[in-house]
This record gives structure tokens, sequence and C-alpha cells, in this order.
């Protein structure tokens, strides 16, 4: 499942307004067929594993699916649950259930009613891994990591607004390989006005994948861009299941304080600025124990002489 959920990946974010979903089929331990959710949204990820095989092919095999397989026909493609009940699989492993009600556990009725032996899981791996679709369905709004690219003392820039560049080459390649997998990128209307920044990909063969521009502010939308006036407003933002954040102190501050922030992703460069601008603003915090205990950490890794680690709130 694990594996499924990695492969998941490679739909993310093109699979929209679907999920991206992984599928990996396995007969005497050597799997078969892997597959995950194509761009627009179809195939999904079932259909695409099976078409891999010929006829027959799936039979004895276990599928491993991140997600319960869909049981609602579409004009767009057939439902998933009746593909794996035609191949015929000994047993089909879930990762979650799918809270879409036109699922919702008849994915697995309708491949027990076929004789086919369904595990559900409740696994980490795939509920992260569909965290953008999950968050939508659960809370009416994408899922909002915020990154801040920060000196050792927490300034991230000088006190003249200098920012290029805190850190180093490896760690601004790992944000645009993050900008890759978000559907819209948001900053607020000082850094637009100050950094006039791109918020694209610049990583070789992945141009393609720039995300939907997004401004936090209260003037007039650029060409191309699209304009909220309050962190609330991400829930208007169609088609949209991930959402990066790039914003200054008082734009991070913003989403932290409306608590709409699911991800923290911090890039630590190892210098001291000093009198610099800090990395968050005010958030309104009086009572320091109500800061404990709202993030986990969930990955650390070394880009070069900078330090990435990732926090998940804990909810």
């Amino acid at each position: 499942m694990d594996a499924a959920a990695r492969l998941a990946l490679r739909g993310r974010p093109a699979s929209s307004p679907n999920p991206s979903v992984g599928t990996i089929l396995v007969r005497d331990g050597r799997v078969i067929a892997r597959g995950w959710t194509q761009g627009g949204g179809r195939p999904h990820a079932e259909a695409h594993a099976l078409s891999n095989l010929s006829s027959g092919e799936a039979a004895g095999a276990t599928a491993y699916v991140t997600l319960e397989p869909c049981a609602h026909r579409s004009e767009r493609g057939p439902a998933c649950a009746e593909l794996l009940a035609q191949a015929k699989p000994t047993g089909v492993v879930i990762g979650i259930l799918d809270p879409d009600s036109r699922t919702a556990g008849q994915g697995v009725s309708l491949l027990e009613d076929a004789g086919i032996e369904v595990t559900v899981l409740e696994s980490a791996s795939a509920r992260e891994s569909l965290a953008g679709y999950l968050t939508r369905a659960e809370r009416g709004r994408p899922h909002v990591t915020l990154k801040i690219a920060m000196s050792l003392d927490g300034c991230i820039a000088l006190a003249d607004g200098t920012s290029q560049w805190i850190t180093g080459d490896e760690a601004r390649a790992h944000v645009h390989s993050r900008r890759a997998l978000s559907d819209a990128i948001l900053v607020g209307g000082g850094t637009w006005r100050a950094d006039k920044p791109r918020l694209d990909v610049r990583l070789q063969g992945l141009e393609h994948r720039s995300p939907r521009r997004v401004l936090l502010t209260r003037g007039v939308a650029p060409d191309g861009v699209k304009v909220i006036n309050a962190p609330e407003q991400i829930s208007t933002l169609d088609g949209v299941q991930y959402l990066y954040i790039e914003g200054g102190a008082e734009v991070s501050a913003s989403f932290l304080k409306a608590d709409l922030v699911d991800r923290l992703e911090i890039y630590r460069a190892p210098i001291i600025i000093g009198d610099g601008l800090r990395a968050i603003g005010d958030l309104g915090l009086t009572d320091l124990p109500a800061a404990h205990g709202r993030w986990a950490i969930a990955e650390k890794r070394q880009l070069g002489s900078d330090t990435f680690t990732a926090y998940q709130r804990t909810r």
C-alpha cells in the first residue's frame, strides 16, 4: 500500500478534478501491473492498471488500491469496482474508504458481491497521498502547505527586504518540485509588488506543471491571476485540491491564525541575519501552552547546506 501511495504522486495534480489514486496488482509475490489516475482524471488508476494486462491475467492476483474503487458509472468511463469484479482478482486491499456518497462503501459491497475478498486498511500513507481530496471532502477547502525559507534566527530577508537568496540551489530546486505537485500557488500583495515573482516551475521537463497563481489582496487582479480578499476564501478556488503558499510574514500569520495550514515546510539556511524581517507576523498568541501540541514532524532532509523540515498539523 505504501508503494501504491507513492505511485499516486505521479498523477498529482494533473488528475484534477479527480483524486490521484495508485493501484498495484500482485500475484505470487510479483507485481504484474501498476496504474495511477491519468491527466484530467481519466482513466482511473484501476482502469489504467488493468489496461496493461491481457484478458484473464488479473485472476488470482491481489489488487492494492489507495482509495475505494468507484461504484458509480460516468459518461467518461466505467465504474472501477465493476472493472475489478470482471477481472476477478482473488482480493482487493483498499487504503481508505471513499467519502464520496456515490461510492462510500458501495464499491466494497460490489466487490464482495462478486466473491472477491476485500480488506480495508485505513492506511496512513494512503490517507496522506489523498490529502487534497480528503480535505476538500471533509473541510470544504484545499489542503494548504505553507512554505517558509528562513535563516537560523528566523528571518526571511534583510531589514531592507532583500531576500535573494536565503537558501541554496538544492533547496530552491526542491521548492520547484513542491510547486509542481500543487494546483495553485498563493502570495500576498506585498510580495507580488516587491518581488514580482513568476510563481512557476523551472525544472527541466516539468515546466508544464506550473500551478495557477492566486493573490491575497484587496487590490485589482493582475492578468491571469486569481484574487481573494481573505484566507477563508480559498474555499472558492474551484478545482484546487492542493494550495501552496509562499507568502511573507503577514500572509503566513493570517493563514496560521485562521488555522488553515495543514502542512508547514521550513527551509532553514545556516546563516544568521540579526535585525531582519521576521518569518511570521503577529499570531495574537497570549497563552504559551496553547502553542504546544499543534504540529508533528513529518519529514526532514538535508538539501545541500540547508535543512528541510516538514510538519503536519495535528487535529
